[in-house]
């Protein structure tokens, strides 16, 4: 095996070929830097057009992740070299990665997605832009952003927008972990395959015959996935969002997001997972909660690509504040577990601090052109 951080391979098919792309940092759960950012949007590129690739697999190195997010500590190296901005590092990273999600999301040919074990933030954006997402019985996936001072980005506040009932919400302002179930539940995976078939749909997909038509290899794709799918339905594990949707959407019923966040923390509950997610939003930034909500509030009916360019403006205001290194310092650095957060609670927050990070910080978005 290669030791570069993104293994790509042209695999011979009956017809054509199939591009490949594994994360290979498995020491780092695959974490996402710039330089994999830049090789997945550059073969992206090269292959959009190539008629001899017929369809992309992406997939992650080792067992225990498919991608954990993205590499936070060079975004707080970025951030602390220049307080106050620009962070030019940090956000090249988050303008280059948000253009590269926006490819997969509109990309013609099929991207089939292998999203086992470990899917968090960055690799989230990836498996969310694919058109055919796999999760197995080891995924696990989560968006815990409010726990750093950042927020649910790569497109997040697309899926989450579009999640049942107020499940979006109540995700991104907790963290809560969700698994396979649960992701085919909320729309950000397409199909449960048990891991041991992995195998067999890397022989059909070498098997296949691809076509000069996208529509007719998005079919053969789920020609091939369709039938594991229905073998390993005993394997799916249960799920945690469906059956508290009920209670999700009472206590995300708030008469603003105050009151949201005090139902969430204030709730007596013995629930595991619900417990989890109260303990997640109480022990998260006050300042961060209330961004994630405003960013899912006024992102509501955009499209595609205002999200992305909507996000790029919040990521880059957030990381030129404070709020986001101390997040990072407490949490994966110095790992005591004790942010010094900018405000108590989100009542103590003024208005127009708000508001600055909901204000263009530079005369021309990055992403202006998608």
């Amino acid at each position: 095996m290669s030791d570069a951080p993104v293994i790509v391979e042209l695999v011979a098919c009956a017809e054509r070929k199939l591009g490949r792309l594994t994360l290979n940092v498995p020491k780092t759960l695959n974490s996402l830097t710039l330089p994999m950012v830049d090789t997945l949007q550059q073969q992206l590129d090269a292959w959009r057009d190539d008629p001899e690739i017929g369809a992309i697999l992406i997939d992650g190195s080792g067992e225990k992740a498919f991608c954990a997010g993205g590499d936070v500590q060079a975004l707080h190296r970025s951030a602390t070299a220049t307080p106050g901005g620009p962070c030019e590092e940090a956000e090249a990273f988050f303008a280059r990665e948000y253009r590269m999600n926006y490819t997969l999301h509109t990309y013609p040919k099929p991207i089939i997605c292998w999203g086992h074990g470990i899917v968090m933030g960055g690799g989230l954006g990836v498996m969310a832009g694919c058109s055919h997402r796999v999760v197995t019985e080891a995924t696990r996936i989560a968006m815990p952003e409010i726990t750093i001072a950042l927020f649910p980005d790569v497109g997040g506040s697309w899926f989450l927008n579009h999640m049942p009932g107020k499940s979006g919400q109540f995700l991104a302002l907790t963290g809560a972990s969700i698994n396979a179930a649960d992701a085919v539940f909320t729309g950000l995976a397409d199909r449960f395959i048990a891991s041991e078939h992995k195998d067999a749909v890397l022989e059909q997909l070498r098997r296949s015959a691809w076509r000069g038509d996208c529509a007719a290899n998005h079919a053969r794709v789920r020609h091939i996935l369709r039938p594991l799918t229905e073998q390993s339905i005993g394997s799916m594990p249960g799920g945690q969002v469906e059956p508290h949707l009920s209670r999700i959407n009472s206590l995300c019923d708030g008469d603003d997001v105050h009151q949201v966040v005090d139902n969430i923390v204030n709730q007596q509950t013995t629930d595991q997972w619900l417990s989890r997610a109260r303990d997640g939003l109480a022990h998260g930034s006050p300042l961060a909660a209330l961004w994630i909500s405003r960013q899912l509030q006024a992102t509501r009916h955009c499209s595609l690509r205002e999200v992305f360019q909507s996000e790029v403006q919040l990521a880059t205001n957030v990381v030129r504040y404070p709020e986001f290194a101390e997040g990072v310092r407490a949490l994966l650095l110095d790992k005591d577990r004790n942010p010094a957060w900018a405000y108590k609670s989100t009542r103590e927050v003024p208005e127009a601090l708000l508001d600055g990070f909901f204000t263009a910080p530079w005369p021309n978005n990055p992403l202006a052109d998608l």
